[in-house]
């Protein structure tokens, strides 16, 4: 399932990977009945026990750096535990979200085995492990320092769910009267729900509220959000907005999604799903670096404050469809230029469970098939406790705005500010070495050397060997 939904998610993404595409092919479910969007309702406060004490130490969302569990190839037992049992290494990455995705049952009737196929919201899947495991996760997680965040699948239900046959009419229904699959996708191992129904939207905020008292998580990661398309903006704000109400929480809440809307419905963050494109763009088809500032523009608009774009080199759909960085950008050194690039340039950067071990092996849906091999390249990720740390460490570099890009064809550059903290980009984009001519009013400038130490003062030009990179602050 999760392949076919990378299909639909973004335009930029379908024509870079249109080889992939070709050869799929789309399952056209009949048309929606067509019905009045009705007033929406918030759910009551639900009555579930807070377990365990919420947790104090959730960043402020500009300063979030997030770490993607798929649990399945996370660890050899494949559940909580082995989860638990890494918090340290995710830890000493240097981030400080870790989301998980899909904890819940997964539908077996015409199934594929999808986590995002979900046969009960309520609920653990026993696959995991128990309700207990996973409190025992969050806490270690919190002890650590550690947010949690948990993946919610609201657009659609496994078709054995409990809903189907006790509330069918919080699905939409074809011509023929029969619930229906997504329209316009070939998702025929899940059912579409029907955003206009307002007992469907409160029930599905009050389950996702539970987890905040059952399980004490810390936020959630909210899967296919540019879906539903009716009544999409006014199902995520009256969803925010309940969400926002549980005030003994911070939570931190990101819509998988591009519409500018979600900022208006209240999400911390929208997905940079252009912005890999563009890297894909740069790294593949030798695009001009420039590419990045366009992003940087087009995938703000409508954010105020500190909202955010969630920026990445991979993540489970696009690990599965299009391969691993290091498969697709030109080696570990490559994956590396790329990684620097959206970490460090704007918004909030994203890592996919072993990304920073140089997996040259795709993990493929449905996850089952690939573990983690923790140990594969320690160098790779000695250089991404190095770009964390630094990142970390400044104030411009963690959640300071780019003040000038002065990229070209081959090498992106920039620099950024916070207060009186600055930084200072310079990223090869390609496989063979350059030379970097800087800025007038750089040269003779004085830096710290974010990732090896030691003072630089600027000449006229850097040297940058392939996808090469050098990252100061002062």
């Amino acid at each position: 399932m999760l392949i076919r939904r990378i299909l639909v998610k973004n335009s930029l993404v379908l024509l870079l990977a249109a080889s992939f595409l070709a050869g799929c092919k789309k399952e056209m479910a009949a048309a929606p009945t067509a019905t009045t969007p009705t007033t929406p309702t918030t759910p009551t406060t639900p009555t579930t026990p807070q377990y365990g004490t919420p947790f104090s130490a959730v960043p402020n969302r500009e300063d979030a750096v997030i770490y993607q569990v798929n649990m399945r190839a996370f660890s050899q037992s494949a559940n909580f535990a082995g989860v638990t049992a890494r918090l340290d290494s995710i830890k000493n990455l240097g981030v400080n979200v870790v989301y998980l995705m899909p904890i819940y049952p997964v539908g077996q009737l015409r199934g594929v085995n999808s986590p995002y196929a979900v046969k009960d919201y309520r609920g653990v899947n026993a696959e995991f492990g128990t309700l207990a495991d996973l409190r025992t996760l969050v806490d270690a997680a919190h002890a650590r320092g550690l947010t949690v965040m948990l993946d919610w699948v609201a657009n659609h239900t496994s078709w054995d769910n409990a809903w189907v046959t006790d509330h069918p009419d919080w699905y939409l229904k074809n011509a023929a009267g029969t619930i229906s699959n997504p329209p316009g996708t070939n998702y025929n191992d899940v059912a579409q729900l029907d955003f206009t129904n307002p007992a469907m939207r409160a029930e599905m905020i009050s389950a996702m509220k539970s987890w905040v008292y059952t399980a004490n998580v810390d936020g959630f990661r909210c899967d296919y959000a540019d879906a539903p398309t009716i009544t999409a903006s006014t199902f995520w704000k009256q969803a925010v907005d309940s969400l926002r109400t549980i005030k003994t929480h911070k939570l931190l809440l990101l819509a998988e999604g591009s519409r500018s809307s979600h900022y208006a419905s209240g999400f911390d963050y929208i997905f940079g799903f252009n912005f890999y494109g563009g890297i894909r763009s740069v790294y593949i088809n030798n695009a001009s670096a420039t590419t990045f500032d366009n992003f940087n523009a087009s995938e703000y608009v409508g954010a105020t404050g500190t909202q955010q774009v969630v920026r990445y080199i991979t993540n489970h759909d696009v690990n599965d469809s299009d391969g691993t960085p290091v498969a697709l950008f030109g080696g570990d050194a490559g994956a590396m230029s790329a990684f620097v690039i959206a970490a460090l340039y704007k918004g909030v950067p994203m890592i996919y469970n072993g990304q920073e071990v140089g997996m040259s092996t795709a993990i493929k849906f449905p996850f089952t098939g690939v573990k983690v091999n923790w140990n594969a390249k320690p160098e790779v990720t000695r250089l991404y406790r190095q770009l964390l740390k630094a990142r970390a460490a400044s104030p411009a570099l963690q959640h300071g705005m780019p003040t000038a890009s002065y990229s070209t064809a081959n090498v992106c550059a920039f620099t950024k500010v916070s207060g009186t903290s600055q930084a200072l980009v310079v990223v090869n984009t390609r496989s063979s070495a350059t030379s970097f001519t800087l800025p007038a009013t750089l040269n003779s400038s004085t830096w710290t050397n974010a990732l090896q130490g030691g003072q630089v003062t600027l000449g006229s030009t850097i040297s940058l060997p392939a996808y090469g990179y050098v990252v100061l602050t002062k």
